[in-house]
């Protein structure tokens, strides 16, 4: 056994493992705010599901090394007995533990169909996804990963090269959103529906995750820790890179704008297109391969509008379409001087043939993930549901999980400042204080969300006996754009804060006075009389 090897991969496989909060954190971000909980239980629910299924019958199903060349049989069942794997991506020499390699597939099954629910965000009902888990993980996954990793797989005899999952994980998992997507339908509302991400930065902090735990997914996958190992490594990055400077370029030539949406959503396209490439291409393959990715799939994201199809967050643009891509353009890019186990492509002199082995593997992959996909779809459809009403899309994290993800208010500071309405309490005999009269007026305004603090306490000083202050939308005729993913969304509604101030007669005007000084329009000030019980 390599120490060195082992230790790299089940570092590896760690890296892979944190990419799944990661894609929890990265779409958790992107839906609205009422469906934040949903999204990240669909994506961390695999780990569960999948680490069971794996053990028992997945892993036998794609890697035993019994069984011919389109599935395994169950000597490994359970991980009863389990052999030394036949490893076909690296050359001879592999000496790691077979439960190394277990755990590091392991990984790779369960970020798999986790990546589809982008897709189908705001629609699947729990009970039916997580069914929908066990049987994906069975029935479609293990084959295709069979047919790419394994040296009897069909499609590695043939000469088809996948290095990290362009086709095993981005175009099984994109294939099977369309499948998904046709049983599930769109969004109640959709195309008009134009729902905001509830957290940017939350998605940015996904994203980051995604792409450090992509260094494992791709340099892992030689299963060894060498030179190619640091050439994938090299090469994903590079790629990620190159993707998210063309997607934020044909952003601005489009709508003007370079968001950050956009840069995120280019570096994942460039890090998914990568995926297959990662250990047979050179650095400056990976650089052209990187550029060509963010451009194809920011364009790719428009697709969805001419075909009608809703997909949320933009799955089958960027995993799917990256995937395939990647896969395509291996037939032009692969290098036999990076990795001697590899063809070389058209573009260093190895003619035609990887290509058009690479292109009869994406089709079959597709094919085979989408037709099973829907399949397994569209029984659970038929009998325990696979999508939420149309009412209940609105708050799914109540419907599903009775919580919110948001519960509590971003107003957290306490008073710092006694005002003039602090005197007039009075000490009961057990020397708890009581006002000694009700207020007279609850006064209502709309105020700027800015300087909360200076408002409480000038509000205090002023003579306010109470105060509640909660976030307003408040109606404008000012209509300003916002952009996501180049979907443009026309917003005339403004963040303000609503305060309600209990006062007395006397400190009224100098209360009012201080509400227009904060922004308050005279028109937004309502005095209401107060009737105490």
């Amino acid at each position: 056994m390599n120490g060195a090897d082992t230790a790299w991969v089940l570092i590896c496989a760690g890296l892979v493992l944190f990419m799944i909060p990661g894609l929890a954190l990265f779409y958790g971000g992107m839906v609205p705010v009422r469906n934040v909980l949903t999204m990240m239980m669909q994506n961390i629910i695999p780990l569960g599901i999948i680490t069971v299924t794996w053990v028992l019958v997945g892993y036998t199903l794609a890697f035993s090394n019994q069984g011919n060349s389109l599935v395994g049989e169950f000597d490994a069942f359970a991980l009863i007995d389990v052999d030394t794997p036949q490893f076909h991506t690296v050359a001879a020499g592999v000496t790691i533990p077979a439960l190394a390699f277990v755990a590091y597939q392991m990984m790779f099954a369960i970020i798999t169909p986790a990546l589809l629910t982008g897709a189908t965000a705001g629609r699947l009902k729990f009970a039916g996804w997580t069914v929908f888990l066990a049987a994906w993980s069975i029935l479609v996954y293990p084959q295709v990963a069979r047919w790419l990793w394994h040296p009897k797989g069909w499609l590695t005899q043939l000469g088809a090269q996948d290095w990290a999952g362009g086709m095993v994980v981005h175009a099984s998992a994109g294939a099977a959103a369309v499948a998904v997507l046709l049983v599930v339908g769109r969004r109640r509302g959709w195309p008009n529906l134009k729902t905001s991400p509830n957290n940017l930065p939350l998605m940015l902090v996904g994203g980051g995750i995604l792409w450090f735990g992509w260094f494992g997914f791709n340099a892992g996958d030689g299963l060894q820790a060498n030179d190619i190992a640091a050439q994938a490594l090299m090469n994903t990055h590079v790629a990620g890179g190159a993707a998210m400077l063309t997607w934020l370029l044909v952003e601005r030539l489009t709508s003007g704008h370079s968001t950050l949406v956009g840069a995120v959503s280019g570096g994942v396209a460039g890090l998914a297109t990568i995926t297959p490439c990662a250990g047979f291409v050179s650095t400056g393959g990976a650089l052209l391969i990187g550029l060509i990715a963010g451009c194809v799939c920011c364009f790719a994201v428009g697709l969805k509008h001419v075909l009608r199809y809703d997909d949320a967050l933009d799955v089958i643009a960027v995993h799917f379409i990256g995937g395939v891509l990647g896969s395509f353009l291996l037939g032009f890019f692969a290098d036999s001087s990076v990795n001697a186990t590899s063809d070389d492509g058209l573009f260093n002199g190895g003619g035609g043939l990887l290509l058009w082995h690479q292109v009869v593997a994406i089709v079959c992959v597709v094919l085979f993930s989408f037709i099973l996909s829907w399949i397994i779809a569209a029984i659970i459809s038929r009998t325990m549901g696979l999508r939420e009403p149309g009412p209940e899309q609105d708050d799914l994290d109540q419907i599903q999980q009775g919580a919110s993800a948001y519960a509590l208010s971003g107003i957290t500071s306490r008073p710092t400042t006694r005002g003039r309405g602090s005197d007039m309490t009075s000490t009961t005999g057990d020397g708890a204080q009581s006002p000694s009269s009700a207020p007279d007026y609850l006064i209502s305004a709309v105020v700027n969300t800015d300087r909360i603090d200076g408002l409480r306490d000038a509000l205090l000083l002023a003579g306010a006996r109470s105060l509640e202050l909660a976030d307003s939308a408040v109606y404008s005729d000012r209509v300003r754009t916002e952009n996501f993913r180049g979907d443009q969304r026309k917003m005339d509604f403004e963040d303000r804060l609503r305060a309600q101030v209990a006062v007395d007669r006397e400190h009224e005007e100098a209360v009012v006075a201080v509400l227009k000084r904060f922004g308050a329009e005279p028109s937004s000030i309502y005095r209401l009389a107060i009737t105490p019980y």
